[in-house]
């Protein structure tokens, strides 16, 4: 089990990205929560098997098709959260 802090930037807010994140999100079984930041980028707190989490930033690369990623970064936490499922925060 890993978890991981990532940061995407781009044309990533108004276009159904956080929305995108969840369903991806439970089809994966990754825990966490996806919100939109003032910077105009969306984060993303994503805990799961390694595998699972890298699947998933693989799709969080591409994004719905309205979106256009131009940065994606990722920082593993050194601490595991207690999720139980995963949320879109406002």
């Amino acid at each position: 089990m890993v978890q991981y802090k990532i940061e995407i930037n781009g044309r990533v807010q108004g276009v159904g990205f956080r929305y995108f994140v969840q369903k991806k999100a439970d089809e994966l079984n990754i825990k966490g929560w996806v919100k939109n930041t003032p910077r105009g980028s969306v984060e993303v707190m994503a805990q799961g098997d390694e595998t699972d989490v890298d699947t998933f930033t693989d799709y969080l690369r591409m994004g719905p098709s309205m979106a256009r990623v131009k940065n994606l970064s990722k920082t593993q936490m050194p601490d595991l959260e207690n999720f139980s499922r995963f949320e879109v925060k406002y």
